[in-house]
């Protein structure tokens, strides 16, 4: 929702201005994420997984309509798309209820009504929160935990007017810099840095 402000202008947004997305009627924790493009980084640590490619293999560009939400390029060039309205129960249902296609009354696309469709380059010095998601990735072991933890307390603290929309990357990217990294964590070295984040981040922002 901001991608056309500058950084003078986002120093001072405000959490009822994040909360208000043009497209997605969504939660305020993830809302927040969108604003501030952490979603689109845990989406691309989601597809690495998921898929199983590489992180240089996955790119991110911002389409402001919300109706393509995910391209696949194979290898002869071709490219398959997936396309609905701004709605997540559409693909929630069919990650239930997948290989079947179940019928639904959810709000269909009039194609003679969405206009164009255009894309933008997602700018990382402006919302430095995807790039430390693709650093997390680069650097792997306990890093992706690190920031997701250090980001649950920024949006938490952001929504209680505790610290500014522009605070939120720097203290995810303090914690990845300041974090004790683990290359090869066990479930338990995951359950302990995400504590240990939570606290320091918290000892930050107090």
């Amino acid at each position: 929702p901001f991608r056309t402000w500058d950084f003078a202008q986002l120093e001072n947004v405000t959490k009822e201005q994040a909360l208000k997305h043009p497209n997605w009627s969504m939660g305020a924790k993830i809302t927040i994420d969108s604003a501030t493009m952490m979603n689109k980084g845990f989406e691309v640590m989601e597809a690495k997984w998921l898929f199983g490619v590489g992180a240089s293999d996955i790119e991110v560009v911002v389409h402001p309509q919300s109706v393509i939400h995910s391209m696949v390029q194979f290898e002869d060039g071709a490219i398959k798309a997936q396309l609905g309205t701004p709605d997540m129960r559409l693909p929630i249902m069919y990650a239930l209820t997948y290989p079947n296609r179940l019928s639904s009354s959810f709000e269909r696309i009039d194609w003679r009504k969405t206009g164009e469709f255009t894309f933008e380059e997602p700018n990382m010095e402006l919302f430095p929160n995807l790039r430390h998601a693709y650093e997390a990735l680069a650097r792997g072991g306990n890093i992706p935990c690190v920031v997701n933890a250090a980001n649950e307390i920024c949006v938490a603290a952001f929504l209680n007017d505790r610290i500014k929309f522009t605070d939120m990357p720097r203290l995810i990217e303090r914690a990845m810099n300041e974090a004790h990294y683990i290359l090869k964590p066990t479930l338990e070295d995951y359950l302990e840095t995400d504590k240990e984040i939570r606290r320091r981040v918290e000892e930050w922002i107090n």
